[in-house]
């Protein structure tokens, strides 16, 4: 269809948008945008959003996107004007992302990389509607070699019918659909390839060991790392993420694109920079690795970096000390309401 006119700021539907990168994004949007913010809670959580409830810029609609919805006649939409403005971008992060309950999530992982493309894909269609889709560093499959950096054109190695399958094939799959609805039905799509995030409003206790680290160093708990000490990984830190996630929206590129820290660094040196920061007394544990918890391949960024100008630019240990300052001060406040 033709682009609608556009009488005030750009409608942004963000699908997954109540997720740790999702909530974090929205942020973002709002500060030139009205954002329509999508999610089922599977892993997200409405307390990243709770603060932008008040904003009258900002809607957010509790619905799996595994079933079609109609954004026009939602009660809660009528001042967004769809029917006669539509929608301008879509950026798709719906797909839960929980080490400890994978085998749970198998369904939603199908389902996700499945009939919530198709269905997002017919809202972009419908409303010509830029489209950015997360997907992620394990369409490379494992790493391979320590010091190979993946470029876009690796193909990978996945095995479909891993206990992962659901997840990294999926992921794969979720890209050559929206590559093919691009050619078939002339929609807008950009993908990005996330490696490792962290950061602050990461769910605790699900196997995400940045932030569980955090906490148990808090506590003066032993910090669990599912692997040995020659797991090493990148970590890039949130705001980065959502840097690249507009850069490559406002551009004419496609991508594929990695985004990510191209820096190595060992989990236990992570930890012990947790455990200096916050002066905790906690010990290092080495526990059976996690089947969604394993070293991944490293990224080349030259190209996001030589077309769109974007590196990483949040330090390791800037990254940990506002994580660290998060998590506090969300203890405290929860300590606090546990006394009152």
């Amino acid at each position: 269809m033709d682009k609608k006119i556009i009488f005030d700021k750009k409608n942004v539907l963000v699908v997954g948008g109540a997720g740790f990168i999702g909530s974090h994004l929205c942020d973002e949007l709002l500060k030139k945008n009205k954002v329509i913010c999508l999610d089922n809670f599977i892993t997200g959580d409405e307390k990243n959003i709770d603060h932008l409830l008040v904003n009258p810029d900002f809607v957010f609609i509790k619905h799996d996107i595994a079933k079609p919805i109609d954004l026009e006649n939602s009660s809660d939409l009528q001042e967004f004007k769809i029917q006669f403005q539509g929608i301008q971008e879509i950026y798709n992060l719906a797909c839960p992302t929980s080490p400890n309950d994978f085998d749970k999530n198998i369904d939603a992982n199908l389902l996700a990389n499945s009939y919530i493309i198709k269905n997002i894909a017919d809202i972009a269609q419908k409303y010509n509607s830029k489209l950015l889709h997360y997907s992620s560093s394990v369409v490379y499959g494992p790493r391979i070699e320590d010091t190979l950096k993946v470029d876009e054109q690796y193909i990978g190695k996945i095995d479909i019918l891993s206990e992962r399958s659901s997840y990294d094939e999926g992921k794969r799959f979720a890209e050559t659909m929206l590559i093919n609805y691009k050619k078939t039905k002339n929609i807008d799509v950009k993908i990005i390839r996330l490696f490792r995030v962290y950061g602050p409003r990461m769910k605790l206790l699900q196997g995400h060991m940045v932030p569980d680290f955090i906490i148990n160093a808090l506590d003066g708990q032993d910090l669990d790392l599912y692997g040995d000490s020659s797991f090493v990984s990148s970590f890039c830190y949130v705001s980065d993420i959502i840097d690249a996630s507009l850069k490559v929206m406002d551009s004419d590129k496609m991508g594929p694109y990695n985004v990510g820290s191209d820096v190595d660094i060992s989990l236990t040196s992570v930890a012990d920079k947790i455990i200096k920061i916050i002066k905790s007394q906690s010990k290092i544990v080495y526990k059976e690795k996690l089947l969604f918890m394993s070293p991944l391949c490293l990224p080349n960024i030259s190209k996001i970096r030589n077309e769109l100008g974007w590196m990483p630019i949040v330090t390791l240990d800037n990254g940990l000390e506002l994580t660290i300052n998060d998590l506090k001060a969300n203890k405290n406040l929860k300590n606090l309401k546990n006394i009152e």
